[in-house]
């Protein structure tokens, strides 16, 4: 198979180029300067064993393709507020032998979140969706850094909604040979409703720094808190910590990567980029979707999502709100639902 990488950034990248590196075919989709450094001087992986250059074939687009392959695998990795306009792009492309990519390729919807595959699904007939758990850097054209050892990522897989079938297998066993474990699991949703819990801490992490001290964690636990009582409230089951600890074990330990230096998570490297956008729609976004529809007060998620927003609109520093001020702004936030 030929996997299509739509979205050639942090995830995208360390994905495209581990399977490149595992003897996979791989065609990067990129824009802008990334495209460019891409082209020029090929995709530098940043990981443990030291700097891999991967040269790959760079479009920004189906059209520059020609017809799709019906081999072909689309992995859609870029920011889910970015999902919509990919899939309006890559849908109608045709597929030699006739169809259209959205009629007769598998689309693997490999983002943060959980809305990304229910926007693939209105036009694409076979999706899956991935748990990605694949700490990695994306804040340099180019450049993408992954410091996990001995595994790069874990990458629980399935169609969506739910089940398995001969395609998932395939797609997991190429990820094995590529330095990830790949478990297919017929109960997907579960494992992303799970990480969209972790991820609520992203705008936190954008908007005032790394969740390091215990103020920042217990502020944490809180947003968490809400988020897990609104899937409680909307009866969305999801994978416990215990679940999730005994999945993941040690087998991905980060060490320093030399010239990489991780500033932070998914969030804080768009705010990084200054790339004007940021997912939190799609994260405390739909923490306090679910909690309008479900009767649950957000008002920490709401709050995060306004800020961080906010950050990227005016293209803000990312860790520029002081902590306590985060704090202070939570704390109102709560009491005003309360006197409500």
């Amino acid at each position: 198979m030929r996997y299509i990488i739509i979205g050639a950034g942090a995830i995208g990248g360390t994905v495209g180029g581990r399977l490149a590196e595992a003897g996979q075919e791989v065609v990067l989709v990129a824009r802008g300067a990334h495209r460019t450094a891409l082209a020029e001087a090929g995709l530098r992986l940043r990981v443990p064993e030291g700097e891999l250059t991967h040269r790959l074939p760079v479009v920004s687009g189906p059209d520059e393709l020609g017809a799709l392959r019906a081999d072909d695998v689309l992995v859609l990795a870029v920011k889910t507020q970015d999902s919509e306009a990919a899939l309006q792009a890559w849908g109608p492309a045709p597929v030699a032998g006739g169809g259209t990519a959205a009629e007769r390729l598998p689309l693997v919807c490999a983002q943060n979140g959980v809305e990304s595959p229910r926007l693939a699904l209105r036009r694409f007939r076979h999706v899956y969706a991935v748990c990605v758990w694949l700490p990695s850097t994306h804040t340099e054209p180019g450049v993408v850094s992954a410091a996990g050892t001995p595994l790069t990522g874990i990458l629980h897989l399935g169609r969506y909604p739910h089940g398995v079938d001969d395609t998932a297998r395939r797609i997991a066993a190429d990820l094995e040979k590529a330095h990830f474990e790949a478990p297919v699991v017929p109960d997907v949703a579960r494992w992303q409703h799970a990480k969209l819990l972790s991820n609520l801490g992203n705008a936190l992490e954008a908007v005032s720094g790394t969740v390091a001290d215990p103020s920042a964690e217990a502020l944490f636990d809180r947003i968490r808190a809400e988020g897990a009582a609104v899937l409680d409230a909307a009866g969305i089951a999801y994978t416990g910590t215990e679940e999730q600890r005994a999945a993941r074990g040690d087998k991905v330990t980060l060490v320093p990567l030399d010239g990489a230096p991780r500033g932070g998570g998914s969030s804080w490297q768009s705010l990084s980029r200054g790339a004007g956008s940021i997912e939190a729609d799609y994260l405390n976004g739909e923490i306090a979707l679910l909690g309008r529809l479900h009767g649950v007060p957000t008002p920490l998620n709401e709050l995060l999502q306004r800020l961080a927003n906010e950050f990227a609109r005016e293209r803000k520093a990312p860790g520029s709100l002081p902590l306590p001020e985060l704090i202070r702004l939570a704390d109102a936030a709560v009491g005003a639902v309360q006197a409500d």
